[in-house]
């Protein structure tokens, strides 16, 4: 990231909110994290990031980019998707609570003073090994390593083991990743990246943890929720979780209640496909009692 999401990063780093010397790496105090998440009013964990339902996590293990961008732009959230990736190990969509981490090219100066901030909070190995550390299941690892590729590479297998142990689940980085053989053999550990490539991660520094961050065209904050499909990322505010699963649920019922009538040559496609009339919208929802869903299509 570039600009003043950046630099105000390196702000709270050298005490511009008044945070003592010894204030963890995250650099933003659990009273921040809830600052900047006006809108959840749900669970939390200890350190102020939003905890959305697992259960809402599963609904959501059936939607797409599309169906979750009706959502976010009907909310004026018009910079929550990112396509352009490289994925390892396709298959089931990825859905998870996003922990975010910010790096930038390294200064000694400044990296300095997060490894002694790391030494004295006890923070063991490299720096790109301190963020796995607080991944919780259901957790996805979000990474701006600023499109960085050779000696860009956030990961490797043992990593990448490490993050599946803690997680169950997988990683986003704007980056790379290394040891892609090996990262495939972690059945179950989705990863997106831009590339691949065999150098080790080198001249950088963690300057945030779970702290607001940029991936490509999106702004992530800890707590969103990742949805990865064939398309891309998309980024989920949490307060507009279970709004994108209901109505993915809908539009999924939508479709299976609409097929169905063209296989019985109820309606011609061209009435499936533009407004309904009510007869059709009251015959719909009748058709979602029957099956005991709880959702209904105004009729209105």
């Amino acid at each position: 990231m570039i600009g003043a999401l950046r630099i105000a990063f390196l702000v709270v780093l050298f005490g511009a909110y008044s945070l003592p010397v010894e204030a963890q790496l995250g650099l933003f105090s659990t009273e921040q994290r809830i600052a900047f998440t006006p809108d959840w009013h749900g669970e939390r964990f200890p350190d102020g990031r939003p905890k959305v339902a697992d259960a809402i996590l599963a609904r959501l293990k059936d939607t797409d980019a599309e169906q979750a961008w009706d959502v976010l732009q009907e909310a004026n959230y018009f910079n929550q998707f990112e396509g352009h990736w490289k994925v390892i190990n396709p298959g089931e969509r990825m859905v998870g609570r996003v922990v975010t981490a910010v790096f930038m090219p390294r200064r000694p100066d400044v990296d300095s003073v997060i490894q002694a901030i790391g030494k004295k909070e006890g923070r063991i190995g490299d720096e790109n090994s301190w963020i796995i550390d607080i991944l919780e299941p259901g957790d996805v690892l979000v990474v701006d390593l600023f499109g960085k590729v050779k000696d860009g590479t956030i990961v490797g297998d043992n990593l990448s083991t490490a993050i599946f142990a803690h997680s169950h689940n997988g990683l986003i980085v704007d980056g790379a990743v290394r040891d892609v053989s090996g990262i495939q053999e972690i059945h179950g550990f989705q990863v997106y990246t831009r590339d691949f490539d065999p150098s080790a991660l080198e001249n950088v520094m963690l300057v945030g943890i779970n702290v607001p961050i940029r991936i490509g065209q999106t702004t992530v904050l800890p707590g969103d929720i990742a949805l990865g499909d064939p398309e891309g990322i998309t980024f989920i505010p949490p307060q507009l979780a279970e709004k994108v699963a209901g109505s993915s649920e809908m539009s999924h019922l939508i479709d299976d209640w609409g097929h169905q009538m063209l296989r019985q040559g109820r309606y011609t496609p061209g009435q499936i496909d533009s407004k309904w009339t009510l007869p059709m919208v009251q015959e719909f929802n009748k058709w979602l009692e029957q099956k005991g869903s709880k959702l209904r299509m105004p009729e209105k």
